[in-house]
């Protein structure tokens, strides 16, 4: 009788989708356990938990680890910083691509847009919102402007559904159909740091501890910056 292997429950942001996908052979091989990664905006992550799901290890905003670890969920010292994405713009395959290199210039791409997708709950959307009134152009946009659903905002770029989607650039670059344009820019960019931390009630600690190891190591940074992503300083 085939026995399946323990698991090690993970609850994170889209944003470390791609790294996750790639580490998990290395770590499954090594630790003789799964790894089963469960997707969500940090938000929806933290509802989950707040509800009573079980979980290894979370993987959710910096400031949302913190919070996590002060009501004992997460174990405060087992959180680690990861590292950050900013925010991005990507266009339908084969579209032509704005000039977002300056302020001015990518006030003009959104005024010029047909419609945009931005994500619903994640820091992006949120951020999109306040930024169109710094810029002076609420009014005129926000009327176009779609909500994507959890995930990849790009992906209805891709399907024809919007022109463009502004969303971290971790999470705009993987999309199929679609292409990345580039990082908002300097004056206007917003950086999510993220965090990896370990449940107060996991039942596998070194396997957690060596997963979230494995994230943190310098051996993964070329992984992290492949995917958008900037390793955390340390």
């Amino acid at each position: 009788m085939n026995v399946r292997p323990a698991e090690i429950k993970v609850l994170s942001t889209h944003a470390l989708y791609e790294v996750l996908r790639a580490l998990a052979p290395a770590f499954e091989r090594a630790s003789g356990r799964r790894l089963s990664c469960a997707f969500d905006p940090t938000k929806a992550i933290g509802r989950r938990i707040e509800t009573g799901e079980t979980f290894d290890v979370a993987i959710v905003t910096r400031r949302a680890i913190d919070e996590l670890a002060q009501r004992g969920a997460i174990v405060a010292e087992s959180c680690v910083d990861l590292g950050r994405s900013g925010l991005g713009v990507s266009v339908r395959k084969g579209a032509a691509k704005p000039d977002i290199a300056t302020v001015e210039n990518f006030k003009q791409a959104l005024l010029a847009a047909a419609s945009i997708v931005r994500s619903a709950e994640g820091a992006s959307g949120h951020y999109f919102e306040e930024l169109l009134d710094r810029l002076g152009i609420g009014e005129a946009v926000r009327g176009k402007i779609r909500i994507g659903q959890s995930g990849r905002v790009a992906e209805l770029v891709a399907g024809g559904e919007a022109e463009m989607a502004v969303q971290q650039i971790s999470e705009l670059l993987p999309v199929a159909g679609a292409d990345y344009v580039g990082p908002l820019p300097a004056a206007l960019q917003l950086y999510t740091d993220f965090a990896a931390g370990i449940a107060a009630a996991c039942q596998a600690r070194a396997a957690a501890q060596a997963l979230v190891a494995m994230l943190a190591a310098p051996a993964a940074r070329p992984l992290f910056e492949a995917n958008g992503l900037e390793p955390a300083i340390r």
